[in-house]
């Protein structure tokens, strides 16, 4: 590889010279999109291979094959078709090569492109969520706790009909962990509609305060805290012919166990549930009859009992032979990799990627299966295709650093858009060998007339020893090497995450480079329990939340101290959510280290977070209570020594206010000095102009505290 990011120094770029002043204001900081690389949004016009995009007024297309553009319909033509007086093309995708789908104003629009005519419309009624077509007449959607759908006439129909709002049926559940984003699966052929329905009659709830009503007023939500009882899910098939429902007989491991990754067989005649234990240490992979819902047999199991299993991925059926799955797991050889089944059996014929590298699937064709890896380097994505019967596996991307990909529907094309630390995006088509056929977009630097610092890449070693942990670092605008500069250490360190890649900058945040504009040297870094490193790496935490993740973080305020440049007394620490948890364990665990410490929306004790991930970390409070209490703030709160500000959304629905809260009345008890400024209106990430606010509070506090 040409770059060495592997070493500690990194690989410097200085994105701006001395000549260039300009600097950034936190409204660019934080709303800023004129500052973000020119990009290209790409579809494949359904089964075709021809690129589409919007190109001035007019959405285009563009033979993969020849490069030929053809337009394909002007705006002009797309407000007269749709009766309207758009000034832009508005969200578009592809139903097949000559449908448009248009979603706008409550209704799903489909246009025959080449005749310049609506085919169809459907009519969501107002207040429908998770509305999801099956793509041959039907939408089904949900509103309030119930399912319906309609047919192309309008018809409205009933799926469910509950009456308590216990009862929720077609909406996401186990608060979307282990890979799960909806509540509505239809079969291939869209004759059957899958639906989660939960039961939260015996989970509690914690209420939000809403100060918009003229006295203020109480919201509850649902909210199962580690420990405490939890939903229990259920998988209904309901049959669009009969009008008839009938649920999946799960009996695996009691009524509070997960159902994940939903699959259907390609012909539609078979449900595939990947059940968990709540203790998350079991797994049954188990296949089901969509017309009874009586269970057929468990296909495959996982088990962990040092640590957890974590289903993420459905079972992907080989195009053209129905006969073999790919499934994705790393609790089989320590990273998340790829393996063929017979769909039969549920035997194992080969892993598909025998790498030491976490892996994921982007599509196959029957013959190639195609995956991104990070083999290459953790902080780098490449593409990768392998002979689903030989084996031989072959790189498809070749420059370094962080490649998307999109395959055509038949995968004899992808396109690959990439950056890296010195290029801002690039984006070529190229064939499924990897061959480039055209550059489509190249870049400019949006930021070049921006006084940048330098911004560095490397690694340091684990505090195990046994890992390079890769960190960026950021120079203070107008760097003098003779002087010393505060640090501000930004954290987020908990797992489904990884902050530093190879991408345009090092995938950092703006308000990093606005605190080095402003005299701060900035450091952030991937520590043990983050993503994209191997199951050993990323189940370091469990049972002990926050240990491993200090003891690397210090490692890496050990290289900032061996800097000249660092003035060691003046160290701030900043993290949202889990980064919160992460400040203010460091801050109070590491009060010689750190004078100024920033936290938002911060759990505080995790017998206070959500079962679904707080177990899956750190077990249940009943069988690790002594790793619950050695990780709980509420007891570091009387450590406290340097200044810290706590930043809370006050309807939090995520950590609910009760963490911080506990934590503030905690401190008072002990007589500890502390700040707090919550956000009356806010959820768990403070957005838009409240954003402005929020991260202009936070630069105050370290320019009053730490300059």
């Amino acid at each position: 590889m040409k770059y060495v990011l592997l070493t500690l120094i990194g690989v410097a770029m200085m994105w701006s010279s001395n000549a260039q002043e300009k600097v950034l204001t936190m409204e660019e900081t934080i709303l800023g999109y004129h500052l973000y690389p020119k990009n290209l949004y790409v579809q494949w016009q359904g089964e075709r291979n021809v690129l589409t995009y919007v190109e001035g007024k007019n959405l285009v297309g563009e033979d993969a094959a020849n490069g030929e553009k053809t337009v394909l319909m002007t705006l002009e033509e797309l407000n007269r078709v749709l009766g309207a007086e758009l000034k832009g093309w508005t969200q578009f995708s592809w139903k097949d090569a000559g449908t448009l789908m248009i979603a706008r104003q409550g209704k799903l629009t489909e246009i025959d492109v080449e005749g310049k005519q609506v085919v169809r419309t459907y009519a969501i009624p107002r207040g429908a969520q998770n509305v999801m077509p099956n793509g041959k007449g039907l939408v089904a959607y949900t509103k309030g706790n119930n399912l319906y759908y309609t047919d192309a006439e309008g018809h409205e129909y009933a799926v469910t009909e509950d009456e308590d709002p216990n009862f929720v049926n077609g909406q996401t559940v186990s608060r979307n962990e282990f890979g799960i984003t909806g509540g509505i699966f239809w079969s291939p052929d869209g004759k059957k509609l899958g639906f989660y329905r939960k039961d939260e009659s015996q989970v509690g709830t914690f209420p939000l305060l809403d100060i918009t009503t003229r006295t203020g007023s109480l919201r509850e939500i649902k909210y199962p805290m580690a420990g405490m009882k939890s939903e229990q899910v259920s998988l209904g098939v309901y049959d669009i012919a009969s009008g008839r429902t009938v649920w999946m007989d799960v009996t695996d491991f009691g009524r509070e166990q997960y159902l994940t990754n939903i699959a259907w067989s390609p012909n539609s005649d078979r449900v595939y549930i990947q059940v968990l234990d709540r203790a998350q240490k079991h797994m049954h992979l188990n296949e089901y009859c969509a017309r009874t819902g009586s269970f057929v047999k468990t296909l495959l199991t996982e088990e962990n009992e040092e640590a957890y299993v974590e289903p993420l991925t459905p079972v992907v059926f080989l195009k053209g032979d129905d006969s073999k799955f790919v499934y994705r797991t790393n609790n089989r050889d320590g990273y998340w990799n790829l393996y063929l089944v017979e769909a039969a059996s549920g035997k194992v014929l080969k892993r598909l990627t025998p790498v030491e590298a976490d892996v994921e699937m982007v599509g196959q064709d029957g013959r190639y299966v195609y995956y991104t890896s990070a083999e290459v380097s953790p902080v780098e994505n490449h593409l990768f295709r392998v002979d689903v019967k030989t084996g031989k596996r072959m790189q498809l991307t070749q420059a370094e650093g962080w490649h998307t990909v999109t395959l055509s529907a038949d995968a004899k094309y992808f396109v690959d858009n990439y950056s890296s630390l010195q290029v801002p995006r690039v984006i070529n088509l190229a064939q499924n060998d990897g061959k480039v056929v055209r550059e489509m977009l190249r870049a400019e630097d949006p930021t070049s007339d921006y006084n940048f610092g330098e911004i560095t890449m490397g690694t340091v070693k684990s505090a195990d020893g046994k890992y390079d942990n890769y960190y960026r670092l950021i120079k203070p605008m107008n760097f003098d090497a003779s002087k010393k500069y505060p640090v501000i250490v930004y954290v987020y360190g908990g797992p489904h995450s990884q902050l530093v890649r190879n991408t345009w900058q090092a995938e950092m945040r703006r308000w990093e480079m606005y605190m080095a504009q402003h005299g701060y040297v900035v450091f952030v870094m991937d520590n043990r329990g983050t993503s994209n490193r191997g199951a050993d790496f990323e189940k370091a935490i469990h049972g002990q939340c926050g240990q491993a993740e200090m003891a690397d973080q210090m490692k890496g305020v050990e290289f900032l101290k061996s800097l000249p440049y660092v003035d060691t007394e003046r160290i701030g620490v900043h993290g949202w959510s889990y980064g919160g948890f992460m400040t203010i364990s460091l801050i109070t665990n590491h009060p010689e280290v750190f004078k100024v410490a920033v936290a938002g929306g911060p759990v505080i004790d995790w017998k206070w977070y959500e079962v679904m991930y707080g177990e899956r970390y750190m077990d249940s409070p009943h069988r690790n209570a002594e790793g619950y209490a050695k990780v709980s703030l509420i007891n570091k709160a009387k450590d406290l020594k340097g200044k810290l500000l706590i930043c809370q959304g006050a309807i939090d629905n995520v950590v609910v206010w009760e963490q911080s809260l506990s934590f503030i009345r905690e401190c008072i008890k002990n007589n500890v000095q502390v700040d707090y400024f919550p956000y009356p209106c806010a959820e768990h990430n403070v957005m838009g102009k409240d954003r402005v606010h929020l991260m202009q509070k936070v630069t105050n506090y370290f320019e009053d505290y730490l300059k």
